[in-house]
This record gives C-alpha cells, sequence and structure tokens, in this order.
C-alpha cells in the first residue's frame, strides 16, 4: 500500500493531512488542528501543508477566528486525488466482510495494536472514546 499511495508521489503523512481536511470540520481545517488530531509537532505539519500547497492538493482560504491560524481547503486537483486514495482498496475489502469477519478483524487489530504497545490507541482503533478526538477540540 505504501508503495500505491507512492505512486501519487505522496509521503503516508501527506495522505493522512488530504484525509483529515476532507473529513474535519470546516472550523478545524488549519495546520495546528491536523497537528493535534495526528500528535505531531507543527513545524512537520507545516512542512506537509506547505509541501502540499505547493503540489496545488490544498489552498488557504483565509484566517478562522481571532488568531493567525488559517483554513485550508482542498483544491479540485486534491479532491481528485483522493478519489484515488491507496486506503480507499481497504475499505473497499472491510465493505465485503460480513459482521462476523468483521468482528473477527476487530479483535485481531486490538490483539496486534496491543501488541506493539499501542495501547492507548485501543479505543480509538474500534472509533470508541469518539469524545476523545482531538477534531472536536474548538479550543
Amino acid at each position: 500500500m505504501h508503495s500505491q499511495g507512492f505512486a501519487a508521489r505522496l509521503f503516508p503523512a501527506q495522505w493522512a493531512a488530504l484525509r483529515y481536511i476532507h473529513t474535519a470540520p470546516e472550523h478545524l481545517r488549519t495546520a495546528i488542528d491536523l497537528a493535534r488530531f495526528q500528535g505531531l509537532a507543527s513545524g512537520a505539519v507545516a512542512r506537509t501543508v506547505r509541501t502540499l500547497i505547493r503540489k496545488g492538493f490544498i489552498e488557504k482560504k483565509g484566517t478562522i477566528g481571532r488568531g493567525r491560524a488559517e483554513q485550508l481547503e482542498l483544491t479540485e486537483r486534491g479532491r481528485a486525488l483522493l478519489k484515488k486514495d491507496p486506503m480507499k482498496t481497504i475499505e473497499t475489502a472491510i465493505g465485503e466482510l460480513d459482521a462476523n469477519q468483521r468482528e473477527g478483524l476487530s479483535a485481531g487489530l486490538r490483539i496486534l495494536v496491543n501488541a506493539i504497545g499501542g495501547e492507548e490507541m485501543i479505543g480509538t482503533v474500534a472509533g470508541e472514546n469518539e469524545a476523545d478526538d482531538p477534531r472536536d477540540d474548538v479550543s
């Protein structure tokens, strides 16, 4: 899947940024909210955002509120690219599973995440703890 994503000359972090900007509420489509969502330093995310702007996949739409945070928006080129998102292959495959198979997959993924030390991620992997989603933080 990594090679499929890089076929568009994007790194995984850039794909993740495009997905976030596509799905986040309008008022949370900023570089700082993206950084919070990903749990990354704002400098690294700022570089990702600059690269995506330079490549023509996103654009700045002005400031939000009283601060300097600039709202980010997908361009037509960015929306077209997301239609070829490599994650769609996984979504399609999961969509073809019946309820029992999805439950088994979920249980297996929980075991794997736990084994690699991602206990704190367990709730969000299955869509639990949505109240902890940084995209919901309007501060």
